[in-house]
C-alpha cells in the first residue's frame, strides 16, 4: 500500500518545523494571509524554510493574492509550491502558475455533492487539488476552521490531479478519513494545535504516525 503523504500547514516556529520534518512530513505550509493566527511575514517564512531539508516541499498559502504580493513573498522566501485558498478562478490559477513558474495547489471547499464539479474544473489548471471543508457562512478564515465534511462524498472519486484531503482532521480521525476516502495525501493545521496558531509537538508526531 502506498504511503499517505502528509502536509503540516500553518507553521510559525522553527522547532515545530523540525518536529514535522523529523516525524516524516512531506509538505510544510506557511500562511501568507494576514487574517490568520498562523500568518507569517516573508522574512519569517525565509527563516523557517532555511531549516527544511531537500525533498520536503515548502508551500506558501495565499488567499486571492495580487501579483505584487506574490512577487514580494517569492523574492524573500524560497518556496517550492503555491497554495491558493481563496476564490481564485481557473484563469487566475493558470496565470499565477505561469507567472511564478511554481506548481500550484488549489483548495476547493466542499459541503455537499454540488461542490464536487469544481474539482474537475480546477483539475484542468492546477497541479494539485486540496479538498477542504467549505467554511461556514460568515467565517473569517477560508480554511483552518477545524471543520470536517461528509467524507463519504469522496468515496471512489478520482480527479485529473493528485489531491489532498483537509478539514477537521486530527490524530484521532485521520486514519478513518483515509480509509473512507482513499486520499493519497492529507493536510492538517488546527488539528495539531494546542491553541489557534500554536502547534503542538506531540500532536504533530501523533498525526503523522496515524496517517501512515
Amino acid at each position: 500500500m502506498a504511503v499517505t503523504q502528509v502536509k503540516i500547514c500553518g507553521l510559525r516556529e522553527r522547532e515545530h518545523v523540525r518536529t514535522a520534518v523529523e516525524a516524516g512530513a512531506h509538505y510544510l505550509g506557511f500562511v501568507f494571509f494576514a487574517g490568520s493566527p498562523r500568518a507569517v511575514t516573508p522574512d519569517q517564512a525565509a527563516a523557517l524554510a532555511d531549516v527544511v531539508p531537500p525533498g520536503i516541499a515548502r508551500v506558501g498559502l495565499f488567499v486571492n493574492p495580487d501579483d505584487a504580493t506574490l512577487d514580494q513573498v517569492l523574492s524573500t522566501a524560497p518556496l517550492d509550491m503555491i497554495q491558493l485558498h481563496g476564490t481564485e478562478q481557473p484563469g487566475r490559477v493558470s496565470a499565477i502558475r505561469d507567472r511564478t513558474g511554481l506548481p500550484v495547489m488549489k483548495a476547493v471547499g466542499v459541503s455537499g455533492p454540488e461542490d464536487l464539479s469544481a474539482l474537475t474544473d480546477y483539475g484542468l489548471v492546477a497541479d494539485l487539488l486540496l479538498v477542504d471543508a467549505k467554511p461556514p457562512k460568515g467565517a473569517v478564515l477560508p480554511g483552518g476552521n477545524g471543520l470536517a465534511f461528509d467524507w463519504h462524498l469522496l468515496s471512489a472519486r478520482r480527479w485529473l490531479r493528485p489531491w489532498f484531503l483537509a478539514g477537521g482532521l486530527t490524530p484521532q480521525n485521520v486514519a478513518e478519513a483515509i480509509r473512507l476516502t482513499r486520499a493519497p495525501a492529507v493536510d492538517v493545521s488546527s488539528g495539531v494545535e494546542a491553541a489557534p496558531g500554536i502547534k503542538d509537538h506531540d500532536l504533530i508526531r501523533d498525526f503523522i504516525r496515524a496517517a501512515g
